[in-house]
């Protein structure tokens, strides 16, 4: 992973950080007092992954907000939750001093907004919350759910002038391409973003790995979701896929980083993506004899499998595009990727 966002602070506001503007947080209000996100920005740099958070708009904590609704509902309050007029400039200025804070103190290269969907939070708390945060650290990037501008889970904006760098399409992925637009897909491993014991139905590592390829090809990010138990276990499943992502990517990472997206419309066989003087082709469904590609701008002067470099495929080309003799065994059942050095 090139990435990691941690939840800040999440919807019942407690923060997992040391601020100095509130005591509900992990050093102040838990027996373990240590700043636990310190340890993980320092752990971060160390291995070269970039650090960013995600921080909740909404705080079913704070005195301004409360839920406007019978009883029985007030134990989530998502829609619900409303704020109090009066105390809306002091909890903005809260939410600021929060913000300063995990800038100043961690260094995030990303800030990930969530629960800007309550009615009383506008378009234009959004652009001022994000130009505030672009004055603490200009080079920070701002997600889409700053403002009220992502068109629901689908994530993207509803059109121009809303405030944010990225769209964020939840649990699932663009059905094609967005030129010009920088999106990220954010997705859990089973069907929940926290823990939950009975949860079991897991994405598969070839659903998780074909995801990753699929993302790449339309041009997008890939932010896949840990949920670690109560005592900050990841569970054993969510690491057994990450070992499998990391034993494909160990051979065919070069085919999804620094990459851009695909120049076919589509593939019946797989997925491609690019970057300059190569073209990479994900193949999950293996040809028998050879795989017909369509035709590409420049000459093609070398075809190989990154399963193995060493070995040159033969290319032919024809009326259809690019005719490439592969072997009969697909070296990845998941999904092997031939690379084409392009003049």
């Amino acid at each position: 992973m090139q990435y990691l966002v941690i939840t800040s602070k999440h919807h019942e506001g407690f923060s997992i950080f040391n601020s100095a503007v509130s005591d509900y947080d992990i050093v102040d209000a838990t027996p373990y007092g240590k700043d636990v996100i310190a340890e993980l920005s320092r752990e971060c740099k160390k291995r070269g992954i970039k650090f960013c958070f995600y921080y909740s708009i909404m705080d079913w904590h704070h005195p301004s907000q409360y839920v406007e609704t019978e009883e029985k509902y007030r134990t989530a309050g998502h829609h619900q939750n409303k704020i109090h007029e009066d105390q809306r400039a002091e909890y903005i200025t809260y939410m600021k001093a929060q913000l300063k804070e995990l800038v100043d103190q961690y260094d995030p290269e990303v800030l990930w907004f969530d629960g800007e969907w309550t009615d009383w939070w506008t378009e234009p708390d959004g652009k001022d919350l994000y130009n505030y945060v672009r004055s603490l650290k200009p080079s920070i990037i701002i997600n889409n759910r700053v403002g009220k501008g992502r068109e629901g889970m689908k994530g993207l904006n509803k059109g121009p002038g809303y405030a944010g760098d990225f769209g964020t399409p939840e649990q699932e992925i663009p059905p094609t391409g967005l030129p010009g637009v920088d999106w990220e897909s954010c997705m859990t491993m089973n069907d929940t973003w926290g823990f939950k014991s009975y949860d079991e139905n897991w994405k598969s590592a070839e659903t998780l790995i074909r995801n990753i390829v699929d993302i790449a090809s339309k041009g997008g990010n890939y932010l896949l979701n840990v949920g670690p138990t109560a005592e900050g276990l990841i569970p054993e499943a969510s690491i057994e896929r990450l070992q499998g992502i990391g034993a494909w990517m160990k051979v065919n990472g070069e085919s999804i980083y620094g990459t851009q997206a695909s120049p076919f419309e589509a593939l019946e066989w797989g997925r491609a993506t690019r970057k300059a003087g190569k073209l990479y082709l994900q193949v999950f469904d293996w040809p028998q004899g050879a795989l017909i590609v369509p035709p590409v701008e420049s000459a093609v002067t070398r075809a190989y499998l990154l399963a193995d470099p060493a070995a040159d495929l033969a290319v032919k080309q024809t009326e259809e595009g690019l005719e490439i003799t592969v072997p009969s065994q697909a070296p990845d059942p998941i999904a092997s990727v031939i690379a084409l050095e392009l003049e």
